[in-house]
């Protein structure tokens, strides 16, 4: 298992460098210039001329000689978007706060969606298993936005139970934003234990610990359910490296300021800058989250620690 790990790490350059790649290719062959604004005050040629040199961005090559001789020196370079600004100060903002959001939005996930797959696999084909089941069926159809909309129309507005949005005044302005960006990995967790338990209820050692006197209660939380979290540790993977990067939906919905918006802006408005540093940030939280997985499963099933 050490091993495997080490291998990991040793790939995780390789595979950055290869997401760099091609994120750098997409953001440069897509049209756009960010050193022209919308909104009408556009700078003279000349001077654009002059900050697409100042910036590296008259030919492909330059720009990436330059960005990768500051990365080498930890510099993830400005933002041509959000003037006085540099891309770490903006990660610097938004990561923490999308962060903290998606550890929330994780937490619920993994334990609404084992209790509810759980309770599914306890008791079979009663009402509790269909609710669970409507449950995981309606928070898997339901894209982020209804869901959210639904929630913050009832429980902030008709009911007054939760605030509506926001970010720094109270911890309760955590909770609707991420019940909302966790209520679909917490459906696809719902699903992933009530099928994992139902096949793992079946095997031969479960059910000789069941005929030894061991109740199914017993049974299932000492023996099964930990063989039958292994899918959803491999689905919480890169679903925790998306929750904890933010959504920007969700981010849009509960005015939070996260990193998606900043996201999605330097795509829309092509801040190369921006777009290779959210991306460099992103890829290696999901590289990460994902040999954190591999190293979770040996503390979870013994025979792959054997093995």
């Amino acid at each position: 298992m050490t091993r495997l790990i080490v291998v990991r790490l040793l790939q995780l350059p390789l595979i950055l460098a290869a997401i760099f790649a091609i994120t750098f290719t997409l953001a440069w062959v897509v049209p756009g210039n960010p050193l022209e604004n919308d909104d009408g005050r556009r700078p003279p040629p000349e001077v654009i001329e002059a900050m697409k040199r100042q910036y590296n961005l008259d030919s492909p090559a330059s720009f990436l000689s330059g960005y990768l001789s500051g990365l080498a020196q930890g510099d993830l370079g400005p933002s041509l978007i959000y003037r006085d600004q540099t891309v770490g100060d903006i990660i610097a903002s938004g990561l923490p706060v999308s962060a903290t959001l998606g550890a929330a939005a994780l937490a619920f996930a993994f334990v609404f969606g084992t209790l509810a797959g759980v309770v599914g696999s306890l008791f079979p084909r009663t009402p509790l298993d269909l609710s669970s089941s409507i449950v995981s069926l309606i928070g898997i159809s339901l894209p982020s936005f209804v869901t959210g909309s639904v929630m913050l129309a009832v429980f902030a507005g008709l009911l007054g139970w939760l605030p509506p949005g926001g970010w720094r005044d109270s911890p309760a302005q955590v909770i609707l934003p991420a019940i909302t960006l966790g209520f679909i990995p917490a459906a696809y967790v719902a699903r992933l234990v009530r099928l994992g338990l139902a096949d793992v209820m079946r095997s031969d050692y479960v059910r000789t610990a069941i005929a030894k006197g061991r109740s199914r209660h017993g049974a299932l939380f000492g023996h099964a359910l930990k063989v039958a979290l292994l899918p959803v540790l491999s689905f919480l993977g890169p679903a925790a490296a998306s929750a904890m990067t933010g959504s920007f939906v969700v981010e849009k919905i509960f005015n939070i300021p996260g990193l998606g918006e900043y996201f999605v802006a330097a795509a829309r408005d092509k801040d190369q800058f921006l777009i290779l540093g959210i991306v460099l940030v992103y890829s290696t939280m999901l590289v990460v989250f994902n040999i954190v997985v591999d190293a979770t499963y040996a503390f979870v099933d013994p025979r792959i620690r054997v093995g």
